[in-house]
């Protein structure tokens, strides 16, 4: 709870850990200078140093890029989030409101961001599970049986996901193919199979995985997965910014199915508006 007092004292106050621009100077990001030794930084490196604080190797900031690359960026205006940028694109809305639209719809229950959370928790929760020397199949089935699925095994649609095995390539390319936490998707993936619960893994488990092993957490996973689908997004919205307007996905009023009052004439609801009045 925010007490007066905790009010009072921030009261024309400002604190940050996070850093701070100086005018006409320097820029200071997480405690270091931005100019100086953060210039030789990707993109991607700043963004992992900005969500936890620390510094990744080369490699490691490749995997992070790879993981976009490969498996969330489709430029498919079908694709749910896609589907918000063409039509912002069609509507001849902003760049910035339509792909911040559609990352908002990101965060997706079935798909999206919701799996992406919901497979690195499961996967630090098992890891948990087996340091206390418990077997790996107890605590998958017993998950099966609290919710019914396991965020990151099974896909809408179709069952096979045809990005593990580029991404899985890549990811042995530079050297982080072998991980516990990857052994650890699989090693589930293996059970899911072998007890005919016809559950492959998805791209979302091996992902998180991945991310596992360099040492993310969940909240810090979730942070660097915002923007993952926003490659995608640009092509669908400049796709439809360049078609006539209102040519995506139009639907003619025959095509709606409507199954309420009958259609009433103009005098008739002018009669029932004076009855009314009476």
């Amino acid at each position: 709870m925010r007490r007066p007092k905790q009010l009072l004292e921030n009261e024309d106050r400002l604190v940050t850990r996070m850093g701070a621009w100086f005018p006409g100077e320097r820029v200071v990001f997480r405690g270091k200078d931005l100019f100086n030794e953060l210039s030789h930084q990707r993109w991607m490196g700043l963004l992992l140093y900005g969500i936890t604080g620390r510094l990744f190797t080369d490699k490691q900031i490749q995997l992070f890029e790879g993981i976009w690359t490969l498996s969330t960026s489709y430029p498919d205006p079908r694709l749910w989030n896609n589907r918000v940028a063409a039509l912002a694109g069609t509507a001849r809305s902003t760049g910035a409101l339509g792909i911040g639209a559609a990352v908002a719809v990101s965060e997706a229950t079935i798909y999206g961001g919701r799996p992406v959370l919901g497979a690195i928790d499961f996967l630090l929760r098992a890891q948990k599970h087996l340091d206390k020397g418990f077997e790996l199949a107890d605590f998958v089935n017993q998950q099966l049986q609290q919710n019914r699925l396991i965020a990151g095994y099974g896909r809408p649609i179709i069952g096979i996901d045809e990005r593990i095995e580029p991404l899985t390539e890549f990811a042995a390319q530079l050297g982080f193919r072998d991980g516990p936490y990857v052994e650890l998707a699989f090693q589930v993936e293996e059970i899911l199979l072998k007890n005919r619960f016809r559950l492959h893994m998805n791209v979302a488990a091996l992902a998180a995985a991945l991310a596992a092993d360099q040492g993310l957490s969940e909240q810090e996973y979730y942070q660097y997965s915002v923007l993952c689908f926003t490659a995608g997004m640009f092509p669908c919205f400049i796709n439809e910014r360049n078609e006539p307007e209102g040519t995506f996905l139009p639907l003619s009023c025959r095509r709606v199915s409507y199954n309420g009052p009958p259609r009433r004439s103009w005098d008739e609801s002018a009669d029932v508006n004076d009855r009314h009045k009476e």
